[in-house]
């Protein structure tokens, strides 16, 4: 099914996104599960939410491979930063926004993070200091970035006018989450987000050791699935029928149906995936590029999970990726060592789903 956005669907997102809900009651029972047959292969391909550039992805396109060739190489921007994560593309604006995390701070170790600001072809500066943040996306309207932000152990949205911030998701049914790591955003303005211990430092769990995923819908929070070993990178299908989510300490990658109303059927196994996988995004044509920080590749795979080849950027602690540029064909990717991570950029075949 293809989705698109209609005018309610807007309104009541600008409405969730600019209160600070509460904690949703229990998850809905689930939907019954569906044969991965059933599963849409991107087949449908958006146009892309308001904010994205005309023609981002014409529906009815056809596209060819995605890579240049099986192996490719990105091109080094700017190293020498703290750690990078979380990218995501303004086209209003023609710029890039990302997480840049520093070292655990205070009693509870938490780590302060800095939303830095990339203009083409070399600015860098401050758009935001002390957001708190790990992963970032963009709204439906272009109005503001949601945040996966760990500080206060929830998600968070920034209107990129004045960074005013406001609260999407505070807690599941009372309790804090762990510390929000990813996040991604349906045209109709559901959030979903994966809740990995890695920034919790020592403020105390309050998941009973669980590190799951959750949906925000009308500014209730639901469970999606609990039984992951530290859900890490989150990215849906340009038709939005798939919910794609790494496991990064079962090392593998999941997808799960999902249904009209958001809600989620069943997960089976994308990819058996070696290397730890971290952030993800997808191009127009529903192929799927997963960060890798053991082996500094980033994986990329078709629709069906074959492997379509590889890009390598800077060795080790590669984290994440998005698409960018006017025509949406730059893949940005942060990588690099602590303490001197990096922004690396390569050009595809392919544009980029506006994430």
């Amino acid at each position: 099914m293809t989705w698109r956005p209609t005018i309610a669907a807007l309104t009541a997102l600008c409405l969730a996104l600019t209160t600070a809900p509460g904690s949703g009651g229990a998850a809905p029972a689930p939907p019954a599960p569906r044969d991965a047959a059933d599963v849409n292969v991107h087949t449908n391909l958006l146009a892309g939410p308001p904010g994205a550039p005309p023609g981002v992805c014409p529906g009815g396109t056809g596209y060819g491979p995605p890579l240049p060739a099986s192996s490719v190489s990105a091109t080094k921007i700017q190293s020498g930063f703290s750690f990078l994560e979380g990218p995501v593309w303004i086209a209003d604006g023609g710029y890039l926004l990302m997480s840049d995390m520093a070292a655990g701070t205070g009693p509870n170790n938490v780590q302060p993070s800095t939303i830095r600001r990339f203009t083409p072809p070399a600015t860098f500066d401050t758009f935001i200091a002390n957001a708190g943040s790990n992963g970032l996306a963009l709204s439906p309207d272009a109005q503001q970035i949601i945040a996966a932000t760990h500080d206060q152990r929830n998600v968070s949205a920034y209107r990129l006018s004045d960074q005013a911030r406001s609260t999407v998701a505070a807690d599941y049914q009372g309790r804090a989450f762990n510390s929000p790591n990813d996040v991604t955003v349906r045209p109709d303005g559901v959030v979903y987000f994966t809740d990995p211990n890695f920034q919790r430092g020592n403020r105390p769990d309050q998941m009973s050791g669980r590190t799951s995923v959750f949906r925000v819908s009308g500014g209730q929070v639901s469970l999606v699935d609990d039984r992951l070993r530290q859900p890490n990178g989150i990215a849906l299908s340009p038709d939005g029928s798939t919910l794609y989510v790494g496991a990064y300490s079962e090392n593998k990658i999941y997808k799960y149906v999902v249904q009209p109303d958001g809600s989620t059927g069943a997960r089976s196994v994308f990819v058996n995936y070696l290397g730890g996988p971290d952030g993800v995004t997808i191009d127009c044509a529903g192929n799927v590029y997963w960060a890798s920080g053991s082996d500094g590749l980033i994986h990329v795979y078709s629709p069906a999970g074959a492997q379509l080849g590889t890009i390598r950027s800077g060795g080790t602690g590669t984290t994440n990726v998005a698409f960018g540029g006017p025509d949406r064909q730059t893949l940005y990717i942060t990588s690099g060592r602590t303490n001197d991570s990096g922004l690396y950029s390569v050009r595809l075949n392919v544009p980029g789903y506006p994430y």
